[in-house]
């Protein structure tokens, strides 16, 4: 998923990288203090869970975890998922840095989409199977958007490239179904243990007050 540098075009670097700031600015301001240690740990999960490619055929896959980002951090996913993909790009050569916006977006929009689609839906009173079910088609989703997001950031540099982006949504089949029982387990867990820590806090319980005896 991650676009390396040479292959986009100038114009579409340059409407990329003002798109993908746009959003990490946005995300910065919703990012208040209670979210920091959120981010960092979400950040990291996926500077690791990307770095780790499975082949498939003649391609290689990865977990992207951009609709959990979505589900705890809404549009502070685009400031934590800048971080990890330029460290990617610095320490590992993954991605680059003349196409970071495009990959920013590619991760970013699907996050983002994801809170206002089903993290914003959830309730304190829903059943867990139902939260599960949300992060699910959420995670799926998320895995779909972003290559649909790639393609058309590959597509706008020329039609050789729609053969490529082609490729990466097939080669992502399988990630869908993981991301989304990946994400649909996490959800489910912290809306049941920690609800305060999704993206849209959910009100917990007061204790009850014990009369004195």
């Amino acid at each position: 998923m991650h676009i390396p540098d040479g292959i986009l075009s100038g114009p579409v670097i340059g409407a990329t990288c003002l798109l993908g700031a746009a959003g990490v600015l946005v995300g910065l301001r919703r990012l208040d203090f209670s979210k920091i240690p959120r981010a960092g740990i979400l950040a990291s999960a996926f500077f690791v869970a990307s770095l780790i490619h499975v082949p498939i055929g003649v391609s290689s896959t990865h977990l992207l975890l951009c609709g959990l980002m979505g589900f705890f951090l809404g549009w502070a996913a685009f400031p934590a998922l800048a971080v990890a993909l330029l460290l990617q790009a610095i320490l590992f050569g993954f991605g680059g840095l003349t196409s970071l916006g495009a990959n920013v977006l590619a991760m970013g929009v699907p996050a983002v989409v994801c809170y206002y689609l089903f993290g914003v839906r959830l309730g304190p009173a829903m059943a867990g199977r139902t939260v599960f079910w949300l992060g699910f088609v959420g995670g799926a989703l998320s895995v779909v958007l972003a290559t649909v997001v790639a393609g058309i950031t590959l597509y706008a540099t020329g039609r050789e490239f729609l053969a490529a982006a082609g490729a990466i949504l097939v080669g992502h089949i399988p990630v869908v179904v993981i991301e989304g029982f990946v994400t649909g387990s996490a959800v489910a867990f912290v809306h049941k243990v920690r609800p305060e820590l999704l993206a849209c806090p959910l009100p917990t319980s007061p204790p009850k007050e014990h009369p004195d005896a």
